[in-house]
C-alpha cells in the first residue's frame, strides 16, 4: 500500500509539473521561477529539468525570502506547495513583504481549501493562480480580495487541463476584463477646486473655463466608477499640493493621496520629481498647455515704417534718380536763361519761369517727389519733357510707397519668439492667479525665467501681477501685455471679448516645461492597473474627447486678417514727427543765422 501511495503521489507531482510548465508557456512572458516544495529530490530535479528544457530558469528554494528574489519583479514567479508544513510561514512572509501584488506572480497547489488563505491579502492587482484537482481534470483559478479589510475572496476561473490532452480551456487573466465589478466598493476621489462657483457647475457645462481640468476629469471618473460599480466619495481641495518646508508631507490633493485620505486624484496634475515619491501617475488626462498669450506688437513698435516700403535696391535707385533729374533740369533751365531768344520769351511770360539755381530746381523736384506740384516750371520743350517724366516717375513711386505704408501699419512683428525676447521687450507680464501659477513662477531658478518673474511679474515695490483670467485677457486686448494662463481658459474669454481682427494677432510662448497632466493614485494602490487601463479606454472610446470638446476652447481662427481697420497712433507716426521737428529746428537755426548775418552787414 505504501508503494502504491508513493507511486500515486509521484504521478500527481509529475502531472502538476507538466501543468506548471504548460501554464508558464501560456503566460508568454519572461519568467524566473523560484519553487518552494517538500517533494522528494527526484521530483524537484524533474521540475528543474522540465522548466529548463523550455527555457525557463528555475531555482529550488527553502522557506525563506531574500531581496535578490524581487528583481526584476515583473519576471518573478513563485511556486508553492501548500501541503508543506511551513507553507503558512511563507505566505505570511509574502504578505509582510507585499509580494501578493502586481507584477509578482504565484502558482499554488496542494491543500488550497477555502480557509487556507483567510489570513492573507491577495490584492486586486495580484496574480495568484491556484491549482486544484476536480476528478481527473486540473483546474486553475485566481483569487483576490476587493480590499484589505474584506474577508471574502473572489475568484476568476481561468483554465482546465487534462494530462493526456493538455488545456481544455484557457482564459488569460485581465484585470480590466475579469475584475471590473467592485460590488459598490467605496473610492475616495480628491478634486482640486479653486473657485467656489465651480461646485454649482460641475456638470452643467457653464463657465467651463473655470477649473476646466477638474470638470473634465469629473465626467471621466464618473464614467469610470460607473463601469467598475464603485461608490465614489468626493473630497475637495483648493490646491494640487506641494511639499511642506522642511518636511516630507504634501499639502492639497497630493497630501490626500499620501495620507490615504483619497484613493484617486480626481484632478490631473503635472508630473514632478518630488511627487513621484508619494503617488503613482497612471494615465494622461487631456493635454493642457500653460503659455503666455499676447498680441504680437505692431511692426511700428520695433521698426521705422517709413523705411520699410522699399527694399535697399529701390531706395538706392530713388536716391540715384533724384540727382540725375536735378542735373538734367538744371542744365536745361540754365540754357534757357542764357539763350537770347528764350530770354525775350521769359521776360514777356506771365507765368513765373524756373530760375537757373540749384535750390530752385531742388524745390521744384521736391514738389514732384511729394506730388504737390511747383509754382515755376521750365519753358522750353526739353525742360517740360524732363519735368513731366520726373512727375510721372515720382507719381508711381509715391503711389507704391503710400500703398505699402498702409499695409505695413496693419502688420505685426514676430520678433518675440523666446523667453529672452519677451524679457528684453517692452511688454508687461501677468500670471493667472491659481496655485500652480504661483508655484511655477515663484520657485523658478533658471536665470531667464527668474528674471521674468522678478522684473515683469513681480517687480520690487509693486503688487505682483497675479490676476483673474478675465482681467488678464482684457489687458492682452489692449496690447503690450503677455498673460500666462491655461490657454483653453484664456481663449474662452478671448472668443467673447476680442474682435475678429484682434484674434489674428494672438501669439503664444511657452514658459513651463510641463505639457501633459496625469491622473494619480496613492502609492502602491491595488487599483492602479485597473484605473490605468480604464482611463486609457476612455481615451480610446472617445469619452474624454467628447467632454474635452465641450469644456476646452481651441485657439480662435483668424478669418479677417486682410480687412481689419487700424487706427494710426503717435508711435506709428514717430518718424514723421521726428523729421518735422528736425526740419523745423533746422529752419529756425537758419532763420536766426540769417538775422545775425543781416544785422552784422547793416552794422558794418
Amino acid at each position: 500500500i505504501s508503494s502504491i501511495s508513493s507511486f500515486s503521489f509521484a504521478v500527481e507531482n509529475y502531472e502538476i509539473i507538466k501543468l506548471i510548465s504548460d501554464f508558464i508557456i501560456k503566460l508568454n512572458v519572461p519568467t524566473k521561477v523560484t519553487a518552494y516544495s517538500c517533494w522528494p529530490k527526484v521530483d524537484e530535479l524533474f521540475l528543474w529539468k522540465t522548466l529548463s528544457n523550455n527555457g525557463i530558469p528555475c531555482e529550488i528554494g527553502k522557506v525563506r525570502m531574500t531581496k535578490r528574489l524581487f528583481f526584476p519583479p515583473e519576471h518573478r514567479l513563485f511556486l508553492l506547495d501548500a501541503s508543506c508544513d511551513r507553507s503558512k510561514d511563507l505566505l505570511e512572509i509574502g504578505d509582510r513583504l507585499n509580494l501578493f501584488r502586481h507584477p509578482f506572480k504565484w502558482i499554488i497547489w496542494g491543500e488550497t481549501n477555502e480557509t487556507t488563505f483567510n489570513d492573507n491579502y491577495f490584492r486586486m492587482d495580484s496574480k495568484i493562480f491556484i491549482i486544484y484537482k476536480d476528478a481527473e481534470i486540473y483546474r486553475i483559478k485566481s483569487l483576490y480580495k476587493l480590499s484589505e479589510g474584506s474577508s471574502l475572496y473572489l475568484k476568476n476561473d481561468l483554465a482546465a487541463w487534462e494530462p493526456s490532452k493538455g488545456f481544455l480551456s484557457y482564459d488569460e487573466l485581465s484585470f480590466y476584463k475579469n475584475r471590473t465589478n467592485l460590488m459598490g466598493l467605496n473610492w475616495n476621489i480628491s478634486f482640486v477646486i479653486t473657485h467656489q462657483e465651480t461646485y454649482k457647475h460641475l456638470e452643467d457645462y457653464r463657465n467651463t473655463y473655470i477649473d476646466a481640468l477638474a470638470k473634465h476629469n469629473w465626467f471621466t471618473l464618473k464614467a469610470l466608477t460607473s463601469v467598475f460599480n464603485v461608490t465614489p466619495t468626493h473630497v475637495f481641495q483648493t490646491t494640487w499640493g506641494y511639499r511642506e518646508k522642511n518636511s516630507t508631507r504634501f499639502t492639497g490633493m497630493i497630501g490626500d493621496l499620501q495620507s490615504n485620505r483619497a484613493d484617486i486624484g480626481g484632478s490631473a496634475s503635472f508630473v514632478t520629481e518630488d511627487r513621484l515619491d508619494v503617488v503613482d501617475f497612471v494615465a494622461p488626462s487631456f493635454s493642457i498647455y500653460l503659455k503666455f498669450i499676447f498680441r504680437a506688437p505692431p511692426l511700428t513698435s520695433v521698426s521705422n515704417v517709413f523705411t520699410l516700403p522699399f527694399n535697399s535696391s529701390v531706395w538706392y535707385a530713388c536716391f540715384g534718380l533724384i540727382p540725375i533729374i536735378l542735373i538734367v533740369v538744371y542744365l536745361i533751365v540754365k540754357w534757357e536763361w542764357r539763350d537770347v531768344i528764350f530770354k525775350r520769351k521769359l521776360a514777356s511770360n506771365s507765368v513765373t519761369p524756373l530760375r537757373p539755381g540749384l535750390v530752385d530746381v531742388l524745390v521744384m523736384e521736391l514738389g514732384a517727389i511729394t506730388q504737390q506740384g511747383a509754382e515755376s516750371e521750365p519753358k522750353s520743350n526739353a525742360g517740360r519733357i524732363a519735368t513731366i517724366f520726373a512727375f510721372v516717375a515720382f507719381m508711381f513711386l509715391f503711389t507704391s510707397y503710400a500703398a505699402n505704408i498702409v499695409a505695413i501699419l496693419q502688420s505685426t512683428t514676430d520678433n518675440i519668439k523666446t523667453l529672452e525676447d519677451l524679457l528684453n521687450s517692452r511688454m508687461s507680464c501677468g500670471v493667472e492667479d491659481i496655485p500652480y501659477g504661483h508655484q511655477f513662477f515663484e520657485k523658478a531658478q533658471e536665470p531667464i525665467r527668474k528674471a521674468i518673474y522678478e522684473q515683469k511679474v513681480a517687480p520690487k515695490g509693486l503688487k505682483p501681477n497675479f490676476m483673474t483670467v478675465q482681467e488678464g485677457i482684457n489687458r492682452v486686448q489692449k496690447g503690450f501685455f503677455a498673460f500666462h494662463v491655461e490657454i483653453s481658459s484664456g481663449y474662452n474669454v478671448v472668443s467673447d471679448i476680442f474682435r475678429e481682427d484682434e484674434k489674428c494677432s494672438l501669439k503664444e510662448l511657452t514658459y513651463t516645461k510641463h505639457t501633459e497632466p496625469w491622473v494619480s493614485v496613492k502609492k502602491g494602490s491595488p487599483y492602479k492597473e485597473l484605473v490605468r487601463v480604464g482611463l486609457m479606454r476612455t481615451i480610446e472610446t472617445g469619452i474624454q474627447t467628447r467632454h474635452s470638446n465641450r469644456i476646452f476652447t481651441k485657439k480662435p481662427i483668424c478669418r479677417t486678417k486682410a480687412s481689419n481697420f487700424v487706427s494710426v497712433g503717435i508711435l506709428d507716426c514717430y518718424a514723421a514727427f521726428l523729421i518735422f521737428i528736425v526740419g523745423a529746428s533746422f529752419a529756425i537755426i537758419i532763420y536766426l543765422l540769417e538775422i545775425l548775418v543781416y544785422n552784422k552787414i547793416n552794422l558794418d
